[in-house]
């Protein structure tokens, strides 16, 4: 069985290239590695922007263009829509039944955004509590792994930390203890000495090496079954049944590519280019692209790395042509519309394949919906399946 990731995106509309750069690329790769859910967060969107309801549909499906442009492939992964799985929203609030407000508030993000968006009113206990929305996004596909840029890292940990809470308060039953001395009964004496002995250094110490040992051994012994080697996991852990997977983070490379001006690339800053915006826009834009402002004339020398444009022959050209772009803009030897030409053709290469996988959805839009219905059924089995265990272990099955 393969691992499982998940990640999911705020539908903001046509997606730039940095999206593609900073994340779909990573998405389509991982896609054939691993067992992928996608999903578009349209109600992570309402938590910043509750009041424009009218734009998120339309937006959710040109998303999804941008994404199956890029590669995603709806046989390699699930494609699905949040909102369409009311399961996220029962867990989501079967996690806030026990989960500190104080977690929330120390997210980086919360006040950070608050700063940023300061033309919003964000004090809404929708806002505040996205992270563990969030989290239940994470935790009801039991995803092993969820790729995000270390900005996002803490929201992975606040995730971990909702899980080990909820494993914690949920995970041991009713007649644990007697459980885990019938699964010690079954393995030999000397094994479970050591075992015992491991447990107690990795509890009063946080031995990882005695962890990794103890786990090693439960997961090969053949006297155990899968339910008593998860039991005895639990054991030895302190936590109990982990109904819940705590998952690591798979930390994505920070994407290369900046916006036309320098700074990150966003649609807000007006400095973006569209995964399928046309090559005459393609061109004006990187044509007027902000140089290095020591070259005030053609005779002028010039250093690339105070340019913005040389961050995208980091990305687009080979080793030749950035030599070329060094030694030219060095010594005044090349202009700096002669300098941009090798970009504006590495990205036309580059969309030029996207723009063909987007052609049969653009013509036939129906298709792109039949792909996210698919797709979210798909994810309600896997979200009902961990809903059925999640009111088990807190006594909602009756």
């Amino acid at each position: 069985m393969r691992d499982r990731v998940l990640s999911g995106m705020r539908p903001t509309g046509a997606l730039h290239l940095g999206h593609y750069h900073g994340a779909l690329k990573n998405w389509v790769r991982l896609q054939s590695e691993m067992e992928c859910y996608y999903f578009v967060a349209d109600w992570h969107a309402l938590t910043t922007h509750y009041e424009s309801r009218e734009v998120i549909e339309k937006n959710v499906y040109e998303m999804v263009i941008d994404w199956l442009a890029a590669g995603l492939d709806p046989n390699q992964c699930t494609i699905f829509l949040q909102s369409r799985l009311p399961e996220h929203a029962e867990l989501f609030t079967l996690l806030a039944m026990g989960t500190p407000i104080s977690w929330l508030e120390r997210v980086p993000t919360y006040k950070d955004q608050q700063e940023k968006l300061k033309d919003k009113d964000l004090t809404t206990y929708g806002f505040l509590g996205y992270p563990l929305l969030q989290a239940a996004d994470i935790l009801i596909y039991k995803a092993k792994y969820v790729p995000v840029g270390e900005d996002q890292a803490s929201h992975v940990e606040l995730t971990r930390e909702a899980a080990r809470r909820f494993n914690h308060l949920y995970g041991k039953e009713p007649n644990f203890e007697a459980l885990v001395q019938a699964c010690l009964e079954l393995l030999p004496k000397d094994s479970v000495k050591r075992f015992e002995k491991s447990r107690k250094q990795y509890q009063e110490t946080g031995d990882t090496k005695a962890l990794e040992g103890a786990l090693g051994y439960i997961a090969q012994a053949p006297e155990l079954d899968s339910k008593q080697k998860e039991r005895l996991e639990g054991y030895f852990k302190g936590t109990g049944k982990a109904i819940l997977t705590e998952p690591q983070v798979l930390l994505t490379q920070a994407s290369k590519l900046p916006g036309l001006d320098g700074v990150k690339m966003s649609k807000s800053y007006n400095n973006a280019i569209a995964i399928r915006e046309d090559k005459a826009s393609i061109e004006t834009k990187v044509r007027r692209m902000p140089t290095d402002p020591a070259r005030v004339k053609r005779t002028d020398a010039g250093d690339p790395e105070r340019c913005p444009v040389w961050q995208f022959h980091k990305v687009y050209s080979d080793a030749s042509t950035q030599n070329w772009v060094t030694q030219g803009c060095k010594s005044a030897g090349i202009g700096c519309l002669e300098c941009k030409q090798p970009v504006i053709d590495g990205i036309l290469s580059e969309q030029q394949p996207m723009l063909q996988r987007a052609e049969p959805y653009l013509l036939n839009p129906r298709i792109v919906r039949e792909i996210v219905d698919a797709g979210t059924q798909r994810a309600r089995i896997t979200a009902q399946a961990t809903m059925r265990d999640v009111r088990e272990a807190i006594g909602l099955n009756y």
